[in-house]
């Protein structure tokens, strides 16, 4: 076991490979979460919290957004990722004044992502002045007069960047979208910008609401499920229990996906006796080992053979009612897609005829069909082309807006759907601004803030100097961190609302501030009572989190008091925003929710219903479109594929079962077979034969792009251990946030300007003894071709750019 007291003790182990698992949960996921429990918080702690996690009266997962089976609670209503979350946060462990004392910056730095989560909560409001190498504590008042000074300092309002993370309650992400626009700014990114920006975009176009359609029940009863994309065992999974019920009922499951991920292959229920002694649940009938990038041709290409079916049986294949009454643009869609090439789509994806016949066959046989995916669609140049398609595939079939059917973008942070229901989006439509402006007496700006990529652009080019995150660890959650280090640098403050410490404090402006703040698990007292939160789940239900431990510190205060106070600061008495009342009664803050948003109407007596209460969703509801045209709109996509260039690799990034976004819970992936490190290289065998290396080398990544002005721009991640994996050829797999540096901040996808983290061009380069060095070598030219075979690399890999 790993003794955090050693700060480099984890960081020169030796990476073990071992036997990848055939199945997830079961009795390791039990026993790695009650050690994690017990290792953070002990065990009466332990029990009374995880007692409390997903339960009606408790707190709601700091993890993922997965729902709650509606009007029914489990004994342990959590899973192994969702007990490693709360761990991190009630964790007993404290980060006081006393620890940067003993730490300055530079030394912080030199430390992993996971070391750094592993010290504990933070205690107490810190600053790092200019030209400090430590922080130090500081009040809370003269914390808001540092950010309000330099707020009100700028020239515009819009050279300040607000960021929010998934996290944030509804209450806190309502008050601080208004404290913003009240500032005068819409410069609100957020992570939905580097995960669902694509399918909420895709969604709005196509079906007029930037939201799931369907429920857990839908789910469970489905007959037919495509999983695309997505890796439940890890990133969600709670949704196995959902999938398990769903096979006993019948449904057929396809999984999608370039790697066999051991969620999709068997899931052994811990709360049931044949996932403890039993052999579990086969998950997946059918898996569609697909090319990174080739999801879109798949979609396209399984939707030729439908209408290829329709045109030999007129009348069994398309709900032509469904058409006729709820669609625009279909029969301009079915002649582009009767032109698809099936060769090319069999290039594109990888997989043989026959499978893509056998999945049109089940789509036509299905009487209600369900496509989930997540974040292996939606970053990708091609992304809202992609799940526009796969929406188009559910269109001809009528399955939107019935029993058991329709599209299911699995969101991954708690609470991310929420913050964008409470208006965090730089570009909030003008009904719900105008509706700010009446509640408020307040002139909320029109123009369209800036999302990720843009903020990072901003601040890199000096057009941006203050930088606020409620939550989150922005660095190492952006593409290019090279160049999203310098960007926050170059800030004359920045500011984190945070739980624990994180990379991205150690990289700050000139002034940096730390606020520290309560999390879920957490009782919050405000006005002389206990304060209720709540947050909006992937499926648009809206329940109450209830914290209930005694605080790590007297001096955190709750995010929404942090937003609430620092407007007072800000904006000085006489506000027409009710700050104050606010701060203490989050229920006023229902109320004014109540009347701005639609669908919140009695919010405070409707969240304290047992389960809650579902937002309106009306293709769901009543099969009513928003769009332009009031109809569910088939749209034409070109269809795009990501070749493989002689002599290199196509790259995705993604997570080990050992973490959850940014924050690294340990150094194993128990599922993938990894042990003791995380820089490693999933990589098909013929591959390594290929380049000339073998199983084991140490080999440094080189990302090569071309700029829109022809430049071929190369970025590095070094000293990656090569191990052979199930993938396809040409296609490689890591682990972020260390290939982040390697994603350029302006390889975006179309329309919703997502990062592209899953098809990243890169070569290998082997490494020898003395290439430990962070400098980019000669041989790192565009037409080097891959090194041949040399000797085994150190342990140790140079410093990227931004650590010094």
């Amino acid at each position: 076991m790993t003794d955090i007291s050693d700060p480099l003790a984890h960081e020169e182990n030796d990476v073990e490979v071992t036997d990848r698992k055939s199945y997830a949960a079961g009795v390791p996921a039990v026993l790695v979460s009650m050690r994690h429990g017990l290792e953070q918080m002990g065990p009466v702690r332990t029990a009374r919290t995880l007692a409390k996690l997903n339960q009606r009266h408790g707190f709601d997962c700091p993890g993922c957004a997965w729902p709650e089976t509606p009007g029914h609670r489990k004994l342990a209503e959590f899973c192994e990722n969702g007990a490693k979350a709360v761990a991190e946060e009630a964790t007993t462990h404290t980060v006081g004044p006393d620890f940067f004392a003993r730490h300055a910056v530079p030394e912080l730095l030199e430390h992993t992502d996971f070391w750094l989560g592993r010290q504990g909560r933070l205690t107490h409001p810190m600053i790092i002045r200019p030209g400090s190498i430590h922080y130090e504590p500081i009040g809370w008042d003269e914390a808001y007069a540092v950010i309000a000074e330099h707020l009100r300092a700028l020239p515009d309002p819009n050279e300040a960047v607000f960021y929010t993370s998934g996290r944030t309650s509804n209450e806190a992400a309502f008050v601080y979208q208004l404290m913003i626009r009240a500032f005068g700014t819409n410069n609100m990114p957020d992570c939905s910008n580097m995960c669902h920006e694509s399918s909420g975009t895709a969604l709005s176009e196509t079906i007029g609401i930037g939201k799931g359609s369907v429920s857990v029940t839908d789910l469970e009863y489905a007959d037919l499920i495509l999983i695309a994309g997505q890796n439940p065992g890890t990133n969600h999974p709670r949704m196995l229990s959902v999938l398990e019920k769903a096979k006993h009922n019948g449904a057929k499951i396809i999984a999608i996906n370039p790697l066999p991920e051991a969620g999709l292959l068997r899931f052994k229920d811990p709360q049931q006796v044949r996932g403890v002694l039993g052999e579990g649940t086969a998950i997946a009938d059918d898996f569609l080992q697909i090319r990174l990038g080739g999801d879109q041709a798949l979609f396209q290409g399984v939707a030729k053979l439908l209408l290829a079916a329709e045109d030999a049986a007129p009348g069994t294949v398309l709900d032509r009612e469904f058409l006729d009454r709820h669609c625009v643009g279909f029969e301009q869609w079915a002649e582009h897609i009767r032109a698809v090439d099936l060769d090319v789509v069999v290039d594109a994806t990888g997989l043989t005829r026959s499978q893509l016949e056998d999945t049109a066959a089940a789509l036509i046989s299905s009487r209600a069909t369900i496509i989930c995916w997540a974040m292996g669609l939606t970053q990708h140049t091609h992304a809202v082309a992609t799940i526009e398609d796969a929406v188009a595939l559910l269109l001809m079939r009528g399955m939107i807006g019935k029993p058991g059917a329709g599209v299911c973008p699995v969101r991954g942070h708690s609470n991310v759907q929420g913050d964008r229901t409470m208006g965090i989006w730089e570009k909030a439509p003008e009904s719900f601004l105008a509706a700010l402006d009446r509640e408020f007496g307040i002139d909320c700006p029109r123009e369209h803030g800036f999302d990720a990529v843009a903020a990072i652009r901003a601040m890199r080019d000096g057009d941006a100097s203050v930088f606020m995150a409620m939550g989150g660890n922005f660095l190492s959650a952006t593409p290019d961190t090279d160049v999203t280090a310098a960007a926050l640098r170059h800030c004359a403050l920045t500011v984190h609302v945070s739980t624990k410490l994180n990379r991205s404090h150690l990289v700050h402006g000139s002034t940096g501030l730390i606020l520290p703040t309560l999390g879920r698990t957490d009782k919050d007292i405000r006005g002389g009572r206990k304060q209720v939160a709540s947050v909006e789940d992937s499926m648009s239900v809206v329940h109450l989190s209830r914290g209930g431990l005694t605080p790590a510190s007297e001096h955190l205060r709750s995010e929404v008091a942090i937003v609430c106070e620092l407007a007072q600061h800000l904006f000085g008495p006489g506000h027409p925003v009710p700050w104050a009342r606010f701060a203490d009664d989050y229920d006023t803050i229902r109320d004014a929710i109540a009347r701005v948003i639609p669908g919140f109407e009695d919010y405070n007596a409707r969240v304290r219903r047992p389960d809650g209460f579902v937002l309106p969703h009306p293709p769901r509801d009543e099969r009513r479109f928003t769009t332009d045209s009031g109809k569910a709109t088939f749209v034409i996509n070109e269809l795009y594929w990501v070749p493989v260039p002689e002599g290199r690799l196509i790259l995705q990034t993604l997570r080990s079962h050992d973490q959850y976004n940014t924050t690294i819970y340990g150094l194993d992936d128990r599922y993938r077979g990894i042990k003791g490190g995380r820089r490693v290289l999933f990589i098909n065998p013929a591959d390594i034969d290929r380049f000339g290396f073998v199983a084991g080398d140490r080999v440094d990544l080189v990302s090569e792009w071309a700029s829109p002005d022809g430049t071929v721009e190369l970025r590095r991640a070094e000293d990656f251990r090569l191990v052979p994996y199930s993938t396809p050829v040409g296609n490689i797999a890591a682990y972020y946030p260390e290939t982040n540096p390697l994603v350029p901040l302006d390889h975006v996808a179309r329309k919703s300007n997502t990062p592209v983290s899953k098809a990243v061009t890169v070569r290998l380069e082997a490494r020898s003894e003395l290439d430990c060095g962070p400098e980019m070598s000669q041989a790192s030219s565009p037409e080097s071709a891959p090194g041949a075979r040399g000797a085994r690399g150190t342990r140790h890999h140079g410093r990227p750019a931004w650590w010094a």
